[in-house]
């Protein structure tokens, strides 16, 4: 299992780095306890609707919070909008989007506080800052019959942050969903697909692009859904 130094290092050189189950687990449980992960996963049977969709898709629900990352303290700041620019979101981007909070047991329970304790440490060693503006998205994109669920309807894109983490946390009678990642000429530079809970995906967002193929119900007679948790970091 790479060291959190190593695992910097590599995204250094790579521009990413995804990472299977059984190394993430190992990676967290280094920087703190999951002992609430059942509850954690089972929070995104609460999320929200995304209304803002300019494709017009109702297959995509969210929760989102941020946060203030530092080297001593990570605090949770009151709700403000996700923005990005139409430079980094030529669908859904150029205007503030509010969208249902990340409830207080999750943001303040001890998987979601070892995730962003990881990410300080891996994202923090090639550029530290003094301190980080985060923000996490709780992600479920749903596909039925007749309807594909698009995790990057945007396509292949950057989130105009420093850095990514995509963690995937469950999902459910679905195909697809094959992640890319390019550098910035367009040039693919690798593909993987998040299948086991934990498997991960680590983006320097500045030097590379990502995308995911859209998902299909295996089953088209049942529901189908991809959970994932976005962590984005930027200097603040």
């Amino acid at each position: 299992m790479d060291t959190p130094r190593q695992l910097t290092d590599r995204i250094r050189t790579d521009g990413y780095m995804f990472v299977e189950a059984p190394e993430m687990r190992g990676l967290l449980q280094q920087a703190g306890p999951l002992t609430d992960w059942a509850a954690f996963a089972a929070s995104w049977d609460d999320l929200g609707p995304d209304t803002y969709m300019a494709d017009g898709g109702r297959y995509r629900k969210r929760r989102h919070a941020v946060f203030s990352v530092t080297a001593d303290a990570i605090l949770r700041l009151p709700a403000q909008p996700h923005y990005q620019s139409r430079d980094y979101n030529k669908l859904n981007g150029g205007i503030e989007r509010w969208f249902a909070p990340v409830t207080d047991p999750i943001g303040a329970g001890p998987t979601l506080s070892t995730i962003l304790a990881f990410c300080r440490t891996v994202f923090g060693m090639p550029d530290p800052a003094p301190s980080w503006h985060v923000e996490i998205h709780q992600f479920r994109i749903e596909a039925r019959r007749g309807q594909e669920g698009r995790p990057t309807p945007e396509g292949v894109h950057r989130d105009g942050v420093d850095y990514v983490l995509v963690l995937l946390v469950n999902r459910v009678n679905i195909e697809s969903g094959m992640t890319s990642v390019h550098d910035l000429a367009g040039t693919t530079l690798g593909q993987f697909t998040l299948t086991e809970p934990l498997d991960a995906a680590l983006v320097d967002d500045a030097r590379v692009m990502h995308g995911v193929t859209p998902v299909e119900p295996l089953d088209p007679e049942q529901p189908g859904f991809r959970d994932v948790l976005v962590v984005t970091f930027r200097r603040a």
